[in-house]
């Protein structure tokens, strides 16, 4: 067994069998809709929430990662001997990070527990998270896991599109010019996270476009480097996210495919129709 235990957060949406395989603690952010408030992925699933939220007027909002909850799981951990190393997501997203941060403090500021910012989310996060896990399998050190992460972090990318802008302007992930751009005309705005933070990378005139513009987009990045990993999600949209996987496959070759939804607390701020796929070169 691993002495390095992996730590991340529901934002990732890892699938249950990666969870299981690898020993991962995840630690749930809220989702707090209709006067309700429900743990990411524990009280509320990916599909049942969209299903509800393309009916409702009413938006959800979302609350980071407590300071509490950080501590009961590092404790724990701590206490059966591991060494732990956080990846959880972007700060440039949440204050989870901070939270994660502020409970190592409280600890002492163990040196066998580190937290990093990984400027990841969502499937991004899954693979890097994987790929650290992997290595902690194998046999790997805290600071040789955290060094992995580090390195792996320029080889992974991650492109996504909306079906309505509206849903990230009133969550202030992207600001009022940008959302006008998207909806001008109908476009279907291409999004990519860099640095941690969601940015417009261009808008064309459909969904169908949008997709093969994404994997375009995944192939230039990839630049013929090997070996690929992709990592298709979507918020009740699997069609559309069967046909970008598809034409990825074709051109990309990829060793593996992992597929996921959007997480509810992410979801919260994308909105039904959302289609993304994440990638990572290299080993």
């Amino acid at each position: 067994m691993s002495k390095v235990a992996i730590v991340s957060d529901s934002s990732a949406y890892i699938p249950r069998e990666y969870v299981e395989k690898y020993n991962l603690s995840i630690v749930p952010l809220t989702v707090n809709w209709k006067g309700k408030t429900y743990y990411d992925g524990i009280d509320i699933q990916a599909t049942e929430f969209y299903e509800q939220m393309a009916v409702s007027k009413e938006l959800a909002t979302t609350s980071q990662v407590t300071v509490g909850q950080f501590l009961e799981i590092f404790k724990k951990l701590l206490d059966e001997g591991k060494d732990v190393l956080y990846l959880g997501l972007s700060k440039g997203l949440s204050a989870t990070t901070d939270s994660a941060v502020q409970a190592k403090a409280e600890l002492g500021d163990p040196a066998n527990l580190i937290v990093m910012d990984t400027r990841l989310v969502s499937m991004a996060l899954t693979l890097m998270v994987l790929e650290v896990a992997r290595a902690a399998e194998k046999g790997a050190t805290l600071e040789e896991c955290y060094q992995l992460a580090q390195d792996v972090y320029p080889r992974i990318g991650v492109y996504f599109t909306v079906n309505d802008l509206e849903y990230l302007h009133r969550g202030g992930r992207i600001n009022t010019a940008k959302r006008l751009l998207g909806s001008a005309l109908n476009l279907k705005p291409i999004l990519m996270i860099r640095d941690g933070k969601i940015e417009l990378v261009e808008s064309v005139r459909s969904q169908k476009k949008a997709l093969v513009r994404m994997v375009d987009l995944i192939e230039k990045d990839i630049d013929g480097r090997k070996p690929v990993r992709i990592g298709p999600f979507h918020a009740l949209d699997f069609d559309a996210m069967v046909a970008m996987e598809e034409m990825a496959i074709e051109r990309l070759h990829p060793i593996e495919v992992i597929r996921s939804e959007v997480s509810p607390v992410i979801g919260s701020h994308v909105g039904p129709g959302t289609v993304s796929m994440a990638y990572m070169v290299g080993e």
